[in-house]
């Protein structure tokens, strides 16, 4: 019995100093933005990596997911005579549930796993180290001009996939199944408004931040060489992902709090 509760211990020690390491993580990244000096090229090129690097992938995603789940709402409520409400529902869904979730997800494999391996082989070919004899602390370098990168692109990418995946949504409901556009538009602009907008980017914004943190503290802890970089870019995206899950939970309680959804 003593040591069935041993290894149920290990699992709750290594997530409580993981989330340990994370917090101070984020506290470097606090100090480093404000009080030391921005890397502002570091960040241009990985706004283009992050957000323009990201663009055709969150489109596609976007698109046609708007699309299959247009798809989807119609067959059903073709069934029950609600064909004009399609529009406003899949507009609902996108803005606070498929959409950032979906992006987020997207970036976790593209650049969440990218940062990680990038971090991590610097990591195992003792690059790290050498910025730290240069006198360049690694968080400034590596991880803020990332954060500031991400949390810059997030809302662009969410804002692209939403609108993509309604007008996709669109394309399926009135051009293909014939539901009249004025029907459409009217039970969207119903149940929707700018505020479902910003539910779903203030969703993408803690994604983002935590895609992030996740792949970079993943990176700075790689080692045993390309084994040990391989093992943290897996955890990179699985972890991220799996927070990701986790969070949009509990986000998606706390922010109908502040914005309800919009009703009839």
């Amino acid at each position: 019995m003593t040591g069935f509760f041993q290894m149920l211990g290990r699992p709750v020690v290594e997530l409580i100093r993981h989330l340990g390491e994370l917090a101070q993580l984020v506290g470097e990244v606090a100090l480093s933005a404000t009080r030391h000096r921005v890397r502002w090229k570091l960040v241009i090129h990985h706004l283009v990596t992050i957000g323009f690097g990201s663009q055709l992938q969150v489109i596609v995603t976007g698109a046609f997911t708007g699309a299959v789940f247009a798809a989807q709402v119609y067959y059903k409520f073709n069934q029950l005579g609600f064909q004009s409400v399609v529009g406003g529902i899949v507009a609902l869904a996108m803005c606070r549930e498929l959409g950032p979730v979906l992006t987020g997800l997207m970036l976790t494999s593209r650049v969440g796993a990218a940062i990680a391996a990038e971090i991590g082989t610097m990591k195992v070919t003792e690059q790290v180290d050498a910025l730290r004899a240069l006198g360049v602390h690694p968080v400034d370098y590596l991880v803020t001009p990332r954060m500031i990168a991400m949390i810059a692109s997030m809302p662009i990418l969410i804002a692209e996939s939403i609108m993509f995946g309604m007008w996709a949504s669109k394309m399926i409901v009135v051009t293909l199944y014939k539901v009249p556009e004025a029907f459409y538009m009217d039970q969207l602009e119903k149940n929707t408004d700018l505020t479902d907008m910003a539910f779903g980017v203030t969703k993408g914004l803690v994604f983002g931040i935590l895609i992030v943190l996740i792949s970079c503290h993943q990176g700075l802890r790689a080692s045993q060489g390309a084994v040990g970089v391989g093992r943290g870019t897996t955890a990179a995206v699985v972890i991220s992902s799996l927070a990701i899950l986790v969070v949009n939970f509990f986000l998606t309680i706390a922010l109908n709090f502040i914005w309800p959804v919009a009703r009839v």
